[in-house]
């Protein structure tokens, strides 16, 4: 599928929820029956259960036991457990479009997925979505639910921030955006309080970021940021890198995964106010040693002045790769 909403509904049928023992079906129909008829009495779960039929608890044993043949792997999310055990015990609610009113988390990871289409409106309750390791280069924030708070796009393709930043979803607390394609300079000005005015966690880790000082004066606007990740961009090849962020942003507590304690902010207490030192250039230095399969170079010294004889001439690329 090439949409998160197909990815979704292939998502669905794999969990089987209108199949034994979820959804609605002979195992549980005097039950369910009874549960619709507006007249009929609520029935106690201590009760007879008809012949043929299973009991909540029965049915929800065959989800949860790990030697059944219905029960999930163990690294299946909470959100794969919550949607199977409410297609047992309220089977209605995950019928048709109720089903998207019950999804908080939607993790659709490494199914090739190219576009967050319009469809993921319809998660009205949505809070979490993670579209780890797809095809994704662009992301429309108009398609995005107003009440996401973590938007997970590690692992894609995204060179571009202008269409996310247009209307981005106002409570997003986490935005992960490590290991795309994302590079300087004007990429920075979509990383401010106007647009992410809640933002706590940012990951923006294996870029291609290299202006450290606008990257650090656009970030300074995001007073609740408290975890920043940035490593694995030209920027934090800087020698002053570390210090640098650690005291021109004070409020944060962790850097590139490494928590920031008060002795290393006042061991860096005052490089904020030497820009000079973030200067982002690098010396290489190369050093050749024994070249070997190349034509010795005396051989052409020995050619007189006006010989007839031919001239051959050598040219040689080198190519480094860093």
């Amino acid at each position: 599928p090439n949409s998160v909403s197909a990815a979704f509904q292939e998502y669905l049928q794999h969990l089987g929820l209108r199949d034994f023992p979820c959804g609605f079906g002979s195992w549980n129909k005097s039950r369910l029956n009874a549960r619709r008829s507006p007249r009929a009495e609520p029935a106690g779960l201590e009760e007879a259960v008809p012949p043929g039929e299973e009991t909540p608890e029965t049915l929800l044993e065959l989800l949860r036991d790990q030697h059944s043949p219905w029960a999930l792997p163990p690294a299946c999310s909470p959100q794969d457990r919550l949607l199977r055990e409410v297609a047992v015990l309220a089977p209605e609610l995950i019928q048709g479009s109720r089903v998207f009113q019950v999804v908080k988390s939607l993790r659709i990871l490494d199914k090739g997925v190219e576009e967050v289409d319009e469809g993921l409106l319809q998660f009205q309750q949505l809070e979490e979505l993670i579209l780890s390791a797809n095809q994704i280069s662009r992301v429309t924030s108009a398609h995005l639910p107003r009440t996401l708070k973590v938007l997970e796009l590690c692992y894609n393709a995204v060179d571009d921030l202008q269409d996310l930043c247009a209307q981005p979803p106002p409570e997003l607390q986490h935005l992960g955006l490590g290991y795309n394609r994302l590079c300087g300079p004007s990429q920075e000005k979509h990383l401010t309080v106007d647009f992410w005015p809640n933002l706590v966690s940012l990951d923006l880790s294996f870029n291609s970021l290299t202006d450290l000082l606008e990257l650090v004066s656009q970030l300074s606007t995001l007073q609740n940021l408290r975890i920043l990740v940035l490593q694995g961009n030209p920027l934090a090849l800087i020698p002053t890198y570390r210090g640098f962020l650690v005291d021109s942003l004070p409020k944060l507590s962790i850097l590139d995964d490494i928590h920031i304690w008060p002795e290393e902010r006042q061991q860096f207490h005052g490089l904020a106010r030497q820009p000079e030192l973030t200067r982002s250039e690098a010396r290489v230095v190369v050093s050749i040693g024994e070249m070997k399969g190349l034509p010795n170079p005396e051989a052409f010294q020995q050619l007189q002045a006006g010989s007839e004889g031919p001239v051959i001439t050598y040219s040689y690329c080198v190519t480094y790769e860093f």
